[in-house]
């Protein structure tokens, strides 16, 4: 139990992280503002909890037995299915998330428009993968610490978390999929 509460803590954490660097991120491509240092500043300790979150949770789903039978109650367990699809997605689609920029830069001058609009979709999945892993794992983490016990008041705030990450989702989508076209493809 010991390892699930530090891993619920580093995924609590690494949400906060993931605001500001969505936050940042936001912000630097409606302003057209770069800033290397800031970006590093919250990318590289996001990148750091999420990868020992994500060793964490491997080693709590593979050494602990409990949560692993997901074919009993599917209904019940629709939660923990997407929490374990989106956490096996996001690795993948990282690669691209972190590469997306100098691929996209790459594909422009070679003129190769339907590279850029695949790179685009990848960043729009990754940021759905992202945004859906919060959503679902967010109460789940706050239930692992004690710090949430009520069922009915988990459903309520997972409402309120699944609203808001749509409205995170939608912000990012349209602050960096505008730029990226306006760089990348009408530019």
């Amino acid at each position: 139990m010991k390892l699930k509460k530090i891993n619920a803590a580093l995924g609590l954490l690494s949400i906060v992280f993931m605001l500001l660097h969505m936050g940042y991120t936001v912000y630097a491509y409606l302003a057209f503002y770069y800033n290397p240092f800031l970006k590093n500043l919250f990318a590289v300790p996001f990148m750091v909890l999420v990868c020992l979150h994500a060793v964490l949770g491997m080693m709590t789903v593979f050494t602990q037995a409990d949560g692993t039978r997901l074919d009993l109650y599917p209904k019940k367990n629709m939660g923990t299915i997407l929490q374990r699809l989106s956490a096996a997605l996001i690795f993948p689609l990282l690669i691209l998330h972190i590469n997306t920029f100098s691929m996209m830069k790459g594909a422009a001058e070679k003129g190769q428009v339907p590279f850029i609009l695949i790179f685009i979709l990848a960043e729009l999945l990754f940021f759905a993968v992202v945004v859906t892993h919060v959503a679902v794992s967010f109460t789940k983490g706050l239930v692992t610490l004690g710090l949430l016990s009520a069922r009915e008041t988990q459903k309520k705030l997972d409402k309120i978390v699944y609203v808001l990450g749509a409205v995170f989702y939608v912000i990012a989508v349209f602050a960096v999929v505008k730029v990226q076209i306006a760089m990348f493809i009408v530019g």
